[in-house]
C-alpha cells in the first residue's frame, strides 16, 4: 500500500518577492494596467502595509505554493459609522487550489486577526458575478450589508446632466466649470512655488 501524501495550507506575511504572485491572485480587482504596473501596485501595498499593526497581507501555500491571499484591515463599518470591523479584502484563491480549504483559511485567518483585537465584526465583499465566492461568503454567515456600486465619472456626470431640469442645467454647468477653473489655478500655483523652491 502507498503512503498517503498529506497536503496542508499554511498561512504567512506577505513579502516583497511575492509581489508576482500576487498579482496573478488578485489580477480579477486591480486596476487595468499592464502586468508590470500591477506587480508595481502590489509592491507598493507590500511595502505599506508590512510595518503597520492594523493592516497585514496573509499568503496561503498549498504544499509550498502561493495558492491565495487576504488583505486584513482593522477599520471601521463605515467613515460614518465608528463600529470596529475587519475587513478581509479581496480573499482570493488561484483556480488550480480550489475546493482544497485554502479560502477556509484564508478567513481564518480574518477571524483570527479581529480576535487579536478584539474586534466583534468582519466585513469582506465578493465580485458580484462571482457565484461560488458569493455562496462561500454565505456559507460563512456572511450576510449583505451594502452594494458597491461603481461607475466612470463621466458616465455618472452625463446621467446627472440627462436628468437635471433644462433651466437649471447651464447654472449648475457653469458652476463645473467654475470650480475646475479654480482647481487648475491652485495646482498650477502650487508647481510654480514647488518649481521657484527646486
Amino acid at each position: 500500500m502507498f503512503p498517503v501524501k498529506r497536503t496542508q495550507v499554511s498561512l504567512r506575511a506577505a513579502s516583497p518577492g511575492d509581489a508576482p504572485v500576487l498579482a496573478e491572485v488578485w489580477s480579477e480587482v486591480l486596476r487595468r494596467v499592464d502586468k508590470d504596473q500591477q506587480i508595481a501596485d502590489v509592491e507598493t501595498l507590500i511595502d505599506r502595509v508590512t510595518p503597520l499593526e492594523e493592516e497585514r497581507i496573509v499568503v496561503a501555500e498549498y504544499d509550498g505554493e502561493v495558492a491565495g491571499a487576504v488583505h486584513l484591515r482593522a477599520s471601521t463599518l463605515t467613515p460614518l459609522n465608528l463600529e470596529p470591523v475587519v475587513q478581509a479584502i479581496s480573499p482570493h484563491v488561484l483556480p488550480a487550489f480550489r475546493r482544497r480549504g485554502v479560502g477556509r483559511h484564508l478567513m481564518e485567518a480574518a477571524v483570527a486577526f479581529a480576535e487579536e483585537r478584539g474586534i466583534a465584526h468582519i466585513a469582506t465583499a465578493a465580485v458580484s458575478g462571482s457565484r461560488d465566492a458569493n455562496r462561500f461568503m454565505a456559507r460563512l454567515g456572511l450576510g449583505p450589508h451594502a452594494v458597491l456600486r461603481l461607475a466612470p465619472t463621466a458616465m455618472v456626470q452625463a446621467k446627472l446632466d440627462a436628468q437635471t431640469p433644462v433651466a437649471t442645467r447651464s447654472g449648475a454647468r457653469q458652476l463645473t466649470h467654475v470650480i475646475a477653473a479654480r482647481r487648475s489655478s491652485r495646482r498650477a500655483q502650487r508647481r510654480r512655488v514647488t518649481d521657484s523652491q527646486g
